[in-house]
């Protein structure tokens, strides 16, 4: 089910064990050859996909195109909410939806910058709500569900996300292959980190000049396919295990 067509009484009525997943993403430099939407287009076809799956078993909020690209901003183009605006953006709707009486709240993401505050949003909104124990409140990563592109297409190169890599420019190259440029000119850029386990603080000028992360040069319109099928099959799985959930339990 989709927020945006319903009325305010047919959402009333829904079980408020329902998922409520707003999916959340950004607008922002992907390189010299990928749209700044890469993000939340590549998110919204995910989403598409699960909520045909879904079956009206979950309440799809839309997309949020603005994320947390502070680190972008040194490439023309981007739009970013700041972290602390981000993290409260994202707290905002979560008491929106408890006041509307629902208890199963998930934040699906589609940008890395929005990792730190949509885990910190989640986990203020627990601690406020603390006296509660029906509340189930979940931010995800699609792509850190558990899938393995690479095990199920060998001739996928990367084991992990890059930026504008080859898992992303293929996955825009399946839906919009108009957007891409002219991969010739691309050259693969190492993700690493020299002080791992650590975490750095950075922008993404220190470790890219072209704007990309990875090697977009071994992208394919069927990797994209497969990318898309692995990535979905996660989400899915994901919004069945809070489905499924007890309503109390720790474990779901």
């Amino acid at each position: 089910m989709n927020l945006t067509d319903l009325n305010w009484s047919a959402v009333k009525s829904l079980s408020k064990d329902t998922p409520v997943v707003f999916p959340v993403a950004a607008l922002e430099q992907h390189g010299r050859h990928m749209p700044l939407f890469t993000d939340s287009m590549l998110l919204g076809e995910i989403i598409r996909r699960v909520s045909e799956r879904m079956n009206d078993r979950a309440l799809f909020a839309p997309l949020l195109w603005l994320g947390n690209s502070d680190h972008h901003l040194d490439f023309a183009g981007t739009l970013s909410a700041a972290p602390r605006v981000y993290l409260d953006l994202l707290s905002g709707f979560l008491e929106n939806f408890i006041q509307h009486g629902f208890r199963r709240l998930v934040i699906l993401n589609g940008h890395g910058g929005n990792d730190v505050p949509g885990k910190q949003a989640v986990f203020e909104i627990r601690q406020k709500h603390r006296q509660r124990n029906d509340l189930l409140l979940l931010f995800a990563t699609y792509w850190h569900l558990g899938g393995k592109p690479d095990e199920v297409d060998a001739n996928i190169q990367q084991q992990q996300m890059g930026h504008a890599c080859e898992w992303e420019t293929s996955m825009v190259l399946r839906i919009a292959p108009h957007l891409v440029g002219d991969l010739k000119q691309a050259q693969a850029v190492p993700f690493g980190n020299a002080f791992s386990p650590a975490t750095r603080g950075w922008i993404t000028r220190e470790r890219t000049e072209p704007g990309h992360i990875g090697d977009p040069t071994q992208a394919t319109a069927q990797k994209g396919e497969t990318l898309f099928q692995v990535f979905t099959h996660d989400a899915v799985a994901f919004l069945e295990r809070v489905i499924a959930w007890d309503g109390k339990s720790w474990e779901g």
